[in-house]
């Protein structure tokens, strides 16, 4: 439930843009899927690649001619978790522990293959290439090259698509993602750890996986360099595989360890916080270090967004920022925006974070969609692109008005 406190969104947001205009922070970003659903393709429509739910639908109901009673069995027997990592977590164990015998009409090697049927989905549903028009993630690899930076930026990621490594190499920026060599890149742990490569480089932690993994002859993971590989892991999969530990175990615990760095930031956006072994390190490495702070850019309103506000309203360095309300030092309270402007050309900066989404409703938050944040980003060190961008806006409600 809300307070009564009120918060100024201008405050926040003038500290934030002060922050990610310089290079002297350490900056992380963690992106979830709700970040690549909140895209553009390149016919203007939504989303480019689905959210988790829209996933596992299009992915189950593709597989219904085939795999469907035994799939509608294996979701009852995981209820309340439908997503499809966690269906494909079962399908996985069912394969490597059943054998000959049959569960809900499949043996272990029926189960592999309905595994590799479900890689095969996800893979084409999620290898999609960004849009020759600017983009969120091309604005987020232009503002990490836009600064000479003390810190790297690290990119902590559960999608597995390719999105942010296409956008980083259209402009030629050099990122670590873990893995090095050149014919088969192996996982490398000790990199991830000792974290001694240069500050312009880049690191893309993928948390859950991602497209181009493969398990070689050894059991090892490594990076195909493709798109077209359908070998997906995820974390749950590690209690039955111990083989695929080094992974998972090593990207999660630098998520950890970036927390427990001093005076370091997390933004997060495209992001529910209802992973629970990815919200567990975090609320460990910020609990054990006051310097380090959190700010979660939410999409939806604040009653909405139950995991990021349970999280906020017991971790003071863990902010929430909503549609309508924000919890911020731990005190929840809806936004309120002050009649005068900060500054005289603060009016521009403000539509950027403040405004309308359709003229029926009241003006709010809406650093919490992708695209919104992404700008802020990108156009930090500019009032002039702020300026830009709202008399575009103007003009567009003035045509419409015309229309009328």
């Amino acid at each position: 439930m809300l307070s009564e406190a009120v918060h100024n969104p201008d405050q926040y947001m003038s500290s934030l843009r002060t922050i990610i205009a310089g290079g002297r922070k350490r900056i992380g970003l963690l992106i979830g899927a709700g970040a690549s659903a909140g895209m553009k393709k390149g016919d203007g429509t939504y989303p480019l690649i689905p959210a988790v739910a829209e996933l596992t639908k299009r992915v189950i109901d593709s597989l219904k001619p085939s795999h469907g009673e035994e799939l509608q069995k294996l979701i009852k027997e995981i209820a309340p978790r439908n997503d499809i990592e966690t269906i494909l977590s079962r399908v996985r164990t069912l394969s490597n522990v059943i054998g000959k015998a049959e569960v809900h009409g499949l043996n272990g090697e029926g189960y592999k293959t309905l595994g590799e049927k479900i890689c095969e989905r996800i893979a084409e549903i999620v290898d999609v290439g960004l849009p020759e028009h600017v983009s969120a993630y091309s604005e987020i690899a232009t503002w990490i090259t836009g600064a000479a930076r003390e810190h790297p930026v690290e990119i902590f990621t559960t999608n597995y698509d390719l999105l942010l490594e296409e956008a980083l190499e259209r402009i030629r920026a050099p990122y670590f993602d873990g893995f090095t060599g050149g014919r088969d890149p192996f996982f490398d742990p000790v990199s991830i750890s000792s974290n001694d490569l240069p500050a312009r480089w880049t690191r893309l932690w993928k948390l859950h996986g991602s497209l181009g993994w493969r398990s070689n002859s050894r059991g090892e993971i490594v990076r195909s360099g493709t798109s077209s590989s359908s070998y997906l892991i995820f974390p749950e999969h590690l209690k039955y595989e111990q083989t695929q530990k080094a992974p998972y175990a090593a990207l999660l615990d630098r998520l950890r360890s970036f927390l427990a760095t001093p005076d370091t930031l997390l933004i997060a956006t495209g992001f529910s916080f209802a992973d629970a072994h990815i919200s567990a390190r975090i609320a460990e490495g910020i609990s054990a270090n006051p310097s380090a702070a959190v700010f979660a850019f939410q999409f939806r309103a604040l009653q909405e967004e139950t995991c990021a506000a349970e999280l906020g309203s017991r971790l003071p360095n863990f902010s929430v920022y909503a549609r309508d309300a924000a919890i911020i030092n731990g005190v929840s309270g809806v936004w309120r925006v002050p009649t005068e402007l900060p500054s005289r050309d603060w009016g521009a900066i403000r539509s950027s974070y403040w405004s309308k989404t359709s003229d029926d409703k009241p003006a709010e938050f809406t650093l919490g969609a992708i695209e919104a944040l992404a700008s802020f980003f990108a156009a930090s060190r500019s009032t002039q692109v702020f300026l830009a961008k709202a008399q575009a806006t103007a003009v567009d409600s003035q045509a419409k008005e015309d229309i009328k």
